[in-house]
C-alpha cells in the first residue's frame, strides 16, 4: 500500500522549541527526528566505498550516513566537540550495519582542520571515493542590521569557505567514479529576509557546485547537489525563534516539515552508479514548493 506523504508524518503543532543556543543535539528534540533506522534497507549499491560526511552527527548528515552504511560504503563523519553524544550514535549505528565508522571532532571553520578531515579519512578506511559536504551554520535574525561581521565570517566559512577546502584536500584521493555531493538548500533560490546571509552561502553552493562539475566531467568525477527545503534538524529549534519552530513546513503544500530520513535516499543515488550521467545537477527536496 502506498504511503500518504501528507500524513507520513506528524505536522507542525507536534515541533517543540526545546532547544537552547548551537549546536542542537538530536536527542533533546520533540519529536525526535526520524533517521531511517527502521525503515531503510540498503540493497549494495555503494558496496566497497568510502565516505566522508561533514555534520554526520545529526540531522541529513546521520540519515546519509546511515543510508552509505547500509548500502555498503564504510563511513567517516565530521562534527563538533560539543556533539560528540550525537556522534557516537550515528557510529553506533554505521558499525551496527556492518560497515566500519571514523569520526573526527574539530571546526570546519578551520581549513588545517579541513586537510586533517581528508587525511583522517583515508588513513581510518583506506582512501576516499565520496565527500559529501554537508554542515552548515544559520542564525536567524531580524534584518541585515542584526547581523554581525562575525556571524557572517561564521555562516560563510562554514558553509562556503569549508566546502571549498575540502574539495582541494579531497580531489587527489578521488577518481573517476568518484561522486562530490553538496548540500545546498530552497533559500538559494526563495531567501528569506531574517535568514539572509545563510541564503546567500547556499546560492554560493549551487553555483559552486555547478562550475565544479564542468572540470571534474573530464576526470570522471561527478558533482552534484541536494537542495532541501524545512526539514526537521536540531538545526532548527537551535538557531530559530520559538514561534518559527511551532510552525516549520506548515507553508509547504504538503503541509509539514520533512524528516531527514526522506532526503538520505536522493543523496545515495547521486553517490551510486544509478546517476552516472547525472553532474552538475541538484535534485528538490521541498515538500512540494517548486524550485525554478
Amino acid at each position: 500500500m502506498s504511503t500518504d506523504p501528507r500524513t507520513r508524518y506528524g505536522g507542525p503543532d507536534q515541533q517543540e522549541p526545546d532547544q537552547q543556543g548551537h549546536p542542537g543535539h538530536s536527542s533533546a528534540m520533540q519529536p525526535e527526528p526520524d533517521y531511517g533506522e527502521k525503515t531503510y534497507q540498503g540493497s549494495g549499491k555503494l558496496t566497497g566505498r568510502r565516505a566522508l560526511i561533514t555534520g554526520g552527527d545529526s540531522g541529513i548528515g546521520r540519515a546519509v550516513a546511515l543510508a552509505f552504511a547500509r548500502e555498503g560504503a564504510d563511513v567517516m563523519i565530521s562534527h563538533l566537540a560539543a556533539e560528540e553524544n550525537d556522534a557516537r550514535e550515528t557510529c553506533r549505528l554505521i558499525t551496527e550495519a556492518g560497515r566500519k565508522a571514523a569520526s573526527l571532532a574539530g571546526d570546519i571553520q578551520d581549513e588545517q582542520h579541513c586537510r586533517r578531515l581528508v587525511e583522517h579519512c583515508v588513513d581510518e578506511l583506506g582512501g576516499l571515493d565520496i565527500l559529501v559536504n554537508n554542515a552548515a551554520y544559520q542564525m536567524s535574525r531580524e534584518g541585515i542590521a542584526d547581523i554581525s561581521t562575525e556571524q557572517f565570517d561564521q555562516v560563510m566559512k562554514t558553509n562556503v569557505y569549508a566546502m571549498f577546502w575540502l574539495c582541494k584536500a579531497a580531489l587527489p584521493h578521488l577518481s573517476a567514479g568518484s561522486a562530490i555531493i553538496n548540500t545546498t538548500s530552497i533559500q538559494a533560490y526563495e531567501p528569506s529576509p531574517n535568514l539572509l546571509d545563510y541564503a546567500t552561502t547556499k546560492a554560493a553552493i549551487l553555483n559552486f557546485t555547478k562550475g565544479l562539475a564542468q572540470e571534474l566531467a573530464p576526470k570522471g568525477i561527478r558533482v552534484n547537489a541536494v537542495a532541501p527545503g524545512p526539514i526537521w534538524t536540531p538545526l532548527i529549534p537551535a538557531t530559530m525563534p520559538a514561534e518559527k519552530v511551532g510552525e516549520f513546513g506548515a507553508d509547504t503544500p504538503l503541509g509539514r516539515a520533512g524528516q531527514p530520513a526522506e532526503l538520505a535516499p536522493a543523496y545515495v543515488f547521486l553517490a551510486s552508479d544509478d546517476s552516472t550521467y547525472i553532474t552538475g545537477e541538484r535534485i528538490g527536496a521541498t515538500g512540494g514548493r517548486p524550485l525554478p
